[in-house]
């Protein structure tokens, strides 16, 4: 019987090459495995990029997505990033059509969640909020009344909370 399906957030140090993000992304994709969102950027060693993805799938899935990823020439470090041990954050910019009679209701929703105004166009406003994903997922729904024109999520980052989680390469 298989265990039951959990979402994990997995964070890779890898080496800074090219075609690096597509070798990842190809073990997933070659398994039949599910990325549920994916980010990646340059550390503060452009030596490196830190990639954080986030799968689900019952627990031997999951294993076995660790020990595939692990085997990966430019995967320097894998490690999971749990719950209660670290931090998620996540970014949406979201443009919302808003009339001039609409607009104080929109930026007041926005004012709530700290959120900040990035365009204001004639019919249209664009909001920027960064937060855990509930945040931002209750942020949509309150927007529920307005038309919302486009919306761009940026996926989850993540680190390790304190300075336990700090992966030093040694080369």
């Amino acid at each position: 019987m298989r265990g039951n399906m959990q979402k994990r957030v997995y964070q890779l140090l890898v080496n800074n090459t090219s075609g690096v993000l597509s070798r990842i992304t190809g073990l997933f994709s070659r398994r039949g495995y599910n990325i549920e969102s994916i980010t990646a950027g340059v550390t503060a060693d452009p030596r490196y990029t830190r990639i954080t993805i986030v799968t689900s799938g019952a627990d031997e899935i999951l294993e076995q997505i660790e020990k595939q990823l692990a085997k990966l020439v430019d995967v320097r470090d894998i490690r999971e990033l749990k719950p209660d041990e670290s931090v998620y954050r996540e970014l949406i910019m979201v443009k919302v059509r808003a009339t001039a009679q609409q607009r104080q209701s929109v930026i007041a929703v926005a004012d709530i969640f700290r959120a900040k105004i990035i365009d204001v166009g004639s019919e249209s406003l664009m909001i920027e909020l960064t937060g855990n994903q509930q945040k931002i997922d209750a942020f949509i729904s309150l927007l529920d009344g307005y038309e919302i024109l486009e919306l761009a999520r940026t996926g989850i980052a993540g680190l390790g909370r304190g300075t336990d989680h700090v992966i030093y390469i040694d080369d």
